[in-house]
């Protein structure tokens, strides 16, 4: 058993995790962040939940390339083969489900 505040979370690189459960080949870990991320594609599906700040998701869709800013509690779900990368306006932190080992 564990408990986290989201948002006392830091760590010495963007993008850097603590992985809170594995289960069943589902990871959930808590991302600091304060740069973007590059464009990608999961393996699988992917549940992105904005827990403290501000983040842009960019995405693909249908050939066209959208943003859509995300504040606290927001969820961005990418199902498989959706091209996406956040970009966080200053600090944030993000709760990020998806297949193990996923990039």
């Amino acid at each position: 058993m564990q408990f986290i505040r989201a948002k006392d979370f830091t760590a010495e690189n963007s993008w850097q995790a603590i992985t809170i459960a594995c289960m069943q080949g589902v990871s959930t870990r808590l991302h600091w962040i304060d740069t973007p991320y590059h464009w990608h594609i999961n393996e699988g599906e992917e549940v992105f939940v904005v827990l403290d700040g501000k983040v842009v998701m960019y995405y693909e869709q249908h050939g066209k390339q959208f943003s859509k800013p995300l504040e606290i509690g927001d969820i961005f779900y990418a199902s498989t083969g959706t091209k996406h990368y956040a970009a966080p306006i200053g600090e944030a932190r993000v709760l990020v489900i998806e297949q193990q080992g996923s990039i």
